[in-house]
């Protein structure tokens, strides 16, 4: 599974409606991570293909999505997107957690296996 442009609406649609939700519920199964990115960016256009990657080796535990932010200026309004890349990360039942910069592939993996995947692994005993 490849990663998966996401548009403000699809965004609305799968991820979490900001125009009728007051409070941060998140609509899908399984994790995911948004890069809000820019195809001029250089360390955006680095980051990519370990994405791409990332979402291959967890194709059934996490979805990665990409937001680019010419595009969808509505999207990186509503998150404050000052810089790019920026990563947001979000687990099934918790918060989400936005993180600016481009990380290397073991970065990545360290906040997926400790951040998104934890509580499925725990079998939700809390």
């Amino acid at each position: 599974m490849a990663t998966v442009k996401l548009t403000t609406q699809d965004f609305k649609e799968n991820i979490f409606n900001y125009d009728t939700e007051k409070e941060w519920k998140y609509k899908g199964s399984v994790p995911a991570i948004i890069d809000f990115y820019a195809d001029w960016c250089g360390p955006c256009k680095a980051v990519a293909p370990v994405l791409e990657e990332l979402s291959d080796e967890y194709k059934d535990k996490l979805i990665v999505y990409k937001v680019d932010t010419d595009a969808e200026m509505e999207l990186a309004a509503v998150f404050g997107i000052r810089s790019i890349p920026t990563f947001l990360f979000i687990p099934v039942n918790d918060d989400p957690m936005m993180q600016p910069g481009a990380f290397p592939k073991k970065v990545f993996k360290e906040i997926i296996e400790t951040q998104l995947l934890k509580k499925e692994e725990a079998g939700e005993s809390e």
